[in-house]
């Protein structure tokens, strides 16, 4: 036989080993917390989904308004700290249609996520779900408005906007 082929030198372990606890068997559950600060802009965003409001961020240089809200204009480079109380209105600027779940499932309604352009903003969205419509009916362009949770059920998630669903322009 090679020598590359021989067996590695020690004994295979058994489950009788185990069960007979003639081996060492340590199972350690460590005891981690972790936790993950918001930092000013998003804290106050988080904090506005669960009063029912979105808040944005507008530049005092170049105007700009921002969702979700930033500390400085990624434009022209300023510090940021006008806070904007928005519309909870836009238009999808662009969306997918998903027949698989986040787990990998096949799906018979398919998920539809958006990049929704809130009214007001500039070239600024956040990613969403579109809900109570077709895929075929959507497009980019189409309005949208958000379809909050109960204010009961609130805890200042990005999850307390439901979805967005397709909406009338009202002027």
């Amino acid at each position: 036989m090679s020598k590359h082929l021989q067996k590695p030198p020690g004994v295979p372990l058994r489950e009788e080993d185990f069960e007979a606890q003639r081996v060492l068997s340590v199972m350690y559950r460590p005891k981690m917390r972790y936790s993950w600060a918001t930092g000013v802009a998003i804290g106050r965003f988080l904090k506005g989904l669960r009063e029912g409001k979105i808040i944005g961020t507008q530049c005092t240089h170049c105007r700009r308004i921002v969702v979700p809200p930033r500390v400085f204009c990624e434009w022209c480079f300023r510090p940021v700290n006008d806070w904007v109380d928005l519309p909870d209105t836009g238009i999808i600027n662009t969306f997918s249609v998903s027949y698989i779940s986040t787990d990998t499932t096949r799906l018979k309604t398919p998920i539809i996520p958006a990049v929704i352009e809130i009214d007001g903003t500039t070239h600024a969205g956040f990613l969403h779900v579109i809900g109570e419509a077709k895929p075929e009916t959507l497009k980019i362009g189409t309005r949208v408005k958000a379809v909050w949770a109960e204010s009961t059920k609130r805890r200042g998630s990005i999850t307390d906007i439901r979805y967005f669903k397709p909406a009338e322009w009202k002027p």
